[in-house]
């Protein structure tokens, strides 16, 4: 996994402007790299199929057929939806070494990716996201 981050994001709005489309909690963890509580979030444990967006910018993130069952308290995918959809970053805060995901079109934190921890996916990788992150757009 080689992490990189694109240099200008698609959607550009000033920080007034992301306050105010935003709630406080929303703010916090999309424009400022924050977490949710673990097993409080509303995806957690949603089975729906559908199509995962950013709540920031409406960005199409995941689709339902990615997402498995890790229970590490947030919901967990093995592949974005496509190459472009979340670009990744080195995160060196909270003392270790991990990696970034962030809206590949608003740059918006959602969460972070770990790899090899063994769950039976075709990618071995579980991108670990804040529900608060997404909007799920169920399939009909």
């Amino acid at each position: 996994m080689k992490p990189v981050v694109g240099a200008t994001p698609r959607v550009v709005k000033s920080e007034q402007e992301w306050r105010a489309e935003l709630g406080p909690e929303e703010y916090a963890v999309l424009r400022q790299a924050g977490t949710e509580r673990p097993f409080t979030g509303e995806y957690t444990d949603t089975k729906t199929t559908g199509v995962y967006e950013c709540r920031a910018c409406g960005a199409e993130l995941f689709r339902s057929d990615t997402k498995f069952e890790s229970h590490c308290g947030w919901p967990s995918f093995y592949d974005p939806a496509d190459s472009d959809a979340v670009l990744l970053r080195e995160d060196r805060t909270m003392g270790m070494k991990r990696i970034e995901v962030l809206c590949g079109s608003c740059h918006s934190h959602l969460g972070h990716v770990f790899e090899g921890e063994g769950y039976a996916t075709p990618t071995d990788q579980r991108y670990c996201i804040n529900s608060i992150s997404l909007k799920l757009t169920p399939q009909e």
